[in-house]
């Protein structure tokens, strides 16, 4: 009896320094029992090992499990376990294959370990082998395989689960469905995703959570809010997961809301961000960190920094996540001081910046376009990630320092930093944007050695810069030796080609994409369009239209515009029109594009009529509105009208007049006669140095038998840009068609002594067949 009652006692002992993981007096208990000599009792060694393992104490587990002399499966568990809860994968798997008898435990545990250490192909191969050696699977053995499956994407292996779990009778199981429909959203598949969902009996907290995150992932994001409606009216509590999870479609609809009855059912109220905020202070999570972290967020993502300051100042506790939210959403708004406020009070207060808050602080500066703090930032970085590093490129790219940007990726590869495919594509584009060959080929070797030139992505922008060189043959090499080609790839083939003149080509190709079925987009079609204008093919124009509104983007702005382009330049003005009047939105850009439209085909009356409307409806025009304005008044001899409308641009539309504006006004004048006028706005221009004024004028001189003032443009054009052969000939025909032959012969003389050629110049026709016809 006293034995007993010894035993007892230091099993209880054993037990509360296990729960405790109190290892310094699981230790003396050890001494205890090696000295009552129970250590042979296979029930307190397994316990010892249990206490070990629990402690962290890995080695000493093995060395009790060795020291066993007769285990049973229960050691082989516990040790198994330990080394399963260390992550120590590699001597799991060598115990595992030792042991002289396995059960269901045994699999679950080692499936269980390989799923949380990222080892889901292992995983599944080892289900496999139990599913072989006749182990019948529990609930934890499906929950762990699907959410392999679900990591893998592998949705006909999820597939092949849930008919066993249906086999088994788990597929009811509130934990295997929960698992079944997580795996499902991961493969997004979110009609198998509700499906599973629908068939849960009893769907708990989790259920609804995994199912909201399914469809804002898919950017589904009013029904994610009807989930969450469901999950109020079903009393199923709310969590800091659940909330979080809403939180997260509030951030990214801004304009969704949710109709929910409230519980004494007295009215409907309009749930959003604010309110789920005030759901969470109603229900006592304010001081949870990571769901006002996620607050934090809502309200950065959408802008909101006044409240997102409000939420913070309020915090009990703060993390370095706290601060990275507040730090990046003020970058957002552009405020770079207040970024550098943040980061100053950061500082003070104890938190040392992480490489997020790096990010963030260049992002700040990158959007601010002052990279010269951003670098200066950069250089101060002890051992910038490589996020920092494409951080700082990207800022560099967009803010058109590309030549700093090739630099700034050669210091990286000193610095042996590999770069992904975000790096390569940006500096592909700016070796683009500078048109620089050798450094391109340079990347594209990169890309090669780091094996990401098979990447769509990377060969995508690979593409784009031998396109943008004129090395469409190296272009087309990388295209062609892409095993898998996306609509990326697509687009920017199609679109070197067209930037390279190769027009029927680039349509060519475009048919082919549409035999293999391959999916179109809005870039696709606003290239192709604009092949056929430069073609002038109005039968290939309306083919690529019937195409697209077949395919659903007759009401795209960005391929409208293209469209009504096409039209214009294909001399079917009508046609455009129509189109337009059809479009249900129309921007800026849209109403441009006609303006151009009634321009180039000469209709100045119905040019300006249009531009009437587009004030009319609120519109804002920009310089590009009031150059096609220009350019119509120009062509239709509406000189007051373009005076008017070019007086009213910087004082009632705040567009300062450039170039371009004043040529179109010269234009109309000299058309008119009008030199005196005329020879006043040149004087008050500030492009008098640029050629294209002179140019303008000379022609409308020729136009005008203006001789005087043709010769003074002349002179101009001679001393600005004496290689171009324009103001020769013009000058030449004019003295030939008033008979001065003598000046005319000067002027050719002239072109010869200084080596001035004339560009020969070439028209085309469509044949019926679609044949295309040159001639030089």
């Amino acid at each position: 009896m006293k034995t007993q009652g010894t035993t007892s006692s230091l099993s209880n002992l054993l037990q509360s320094c296990i729960n405790n993981k109190a290892h310094v007096a699981g230790k003396l208990l050890h001494a205890r029992i090696l000295r009552t000599g129970v250590f042979s009792n296979v029930y307190f060694s397994n316990r010892l090992v249990e206490l070990y393992s629990k402690c962290d104490q890995v080695v000493a587990a093995r060395y009790i499990f060795d020291k066993i002399p007769e285990r049973n499966i229960y050691s082989w568990h516990a040790m198994l376990s330990a080394y399963c809860n260390k992550n120590q994968l590699e001597n799991a798997n060598q115990l595992f294959d030792q042991m002289p008898e396995r059960n269901s435990v045994s699999w679950n545990m080692m499936i269980s370990a390989l799923v949380q250490n990222g080892f889901e192909k292992r995983a599944l191969e080892t289900y496999s082998m139990m599913s072989l050696g006749g182990f019948m699977p529990s609930r934890f053995t499906l929950a762990s395989v699907l959410r392999a499956c679900g990591d893998l994407a592998d949705k006909i292996y999820g597939e092949k689960c849930q008919a066993v779990a249906v086999k088994v009778g788990l597929y009811k199981n509130v934990y295997v469905g929960n698992s079944l429909l997580a795996m499902y959203a991961k493969c997004r598949c979110v009609g198998e995703a509700l499906k599973a969902f629908w068939d849960l009996v009893e769907p708990n907290e989790v259920s609804f959570t995994a199912l909201m995150g399914a469809l804002v992932e898919m950017d589904r994001l009013e029904e994610a809010f009807h989930v969450f409606k469901l999950m109020l009216r079903s009393r199923i509590r709310i969590d800091t997961v659940s909330l979080s999870s809403v939180l997260g479609v509030c951030k990214r609809g801004e304009t969704c809301e949710l109709v929910v009855i409230s519980e004494d059912n007295r009215g409907l109220h309009h749930l959003h961000g604010k309110q789920i905020h005030g759901l969470v202070i109603k229900l006592g999570f304010e001081k949870d960190l990571d769901l006002s972290n996620s607050l934090l967020d809502m309200y950065a993502k959408r802008g909101e920094m006044d409240s997102a300051e409000v939420v913070f100042n309020n915090l009990s506790d703060v993390s370095v996540v706290s601060w990275n939210i507040m730090i990046g959403g003020f970058g957002q708004k552009n405020e770079k001081e207040r970024v550098f406020d943040y980061v100053e009070r950061m500082l003070c207060c104890g938190f040392k910046p992480d490489d997020i808050t790096y990010i963030n602080i260049l992002v700040a500066c990158n959007r601010c376009g002052d990279v010269e703090n951003g670098r200066w930032i950069f250089d101060r970085m002890v051992c910038p990630s490589l996020s920092s590093w494409n951080c700082m490129l990207s800022g560099y790219a967009k803010n058109g320092n590309h030549k700093e940007a090739i630099e700034l990726f050669r210091d990286m590869q000193f610095c042996s930093v590999w770069p992904d495919r975000s790096t390569l594509a940006v500096v592909f584009s700016s070796c683009s944007a500078l048109g620089h060959l050798e450094g391109g080929k340079q990347v594209h070797g990169v890309s090669i050695k780091s094996t990401l030139h098979m990447d769509t992505f990377v060969a995508s922008g690979t593409i784009g810069m031998y396109s943008k060189c004129s090395k469409m043959t190296l272009a087309k090499r990388v295209f062609d030796g892409l095993p898998h080609v996306d609509v990326v790839c697509w687009n920017s083939i199609i679109a070197g080609l067209s930037f390279n003149a190769m027009d029927e080509e680039a349509f060519t190709l475009f048919i082919q994409i549409l035999r293999m079925g391959r999916y179109c987009t809005e870039f696709s079609y606003a290239t192709i369009l604009s092949c056929c204008s430069k073609l002038s093919s109005l039968s290939q124009g309306r083919q690529v239209h019937a195409v697209m509104v077949k395919d659903g983007y007759a009401t795209d702005v960005f391929v409208g515009s293209s469209l009504v382009d096409m039209y214009s330049k294909c001399g079917d003005v009508d046609g455009a029109r129509k189109f337009f009047d059809s479009m249900p939105f129309k921007n800026t850009v849209i109403w441009n594009e006609m303006l151009h439209g009634y321009a180039q085909n000469g209709r100045g009356e119905e040019a300006f009529n249009l531009y009437g409307q587009m004030l009319l409806s609120g519109a804002k025009p920009d310089e590009i509105t009031f150059i096609a304005v220009l350019t119509a008044c120009s062509h239709s001899g509406l000189v007051d009208v373009g005076i008017q409308i070019f007086n009213s641009m910087k004082d009632e539309h705040g567009v300062e007049p450039l170039l371009d504006h004043y040529t179109c006004l010269i234009d109309s004048l000299g058309r008119a006669g009008r030199f005196n006028d005329l020879e006043a706005l040149i004087e008050k221009t500030p492009y008098k140095n640029d050629p294209i004024v002179w140019e303008v004028l000379l022609s409308s001189c020729r136009v005008h038998n203006n001789v005087s003032l043709a010769r003074r443009s002349a002179d101009e054009l001679f001393s600005l840009d004496p290689k171009n052969s324009a103001p020769y000939v013009l000058l030449a025909n004019m003295y030939a068609s008033l008979g001065r032959w003598n000046d005319a012969n000067n002027v050719r003389e002239m072109m010869i002594e200084r080596q001035v050629t004339k560009d020969p110049g070439s028209s085309w026709l469509e044949h019926e067949k679609g044949t295309m016809y040159l001639y030089a």
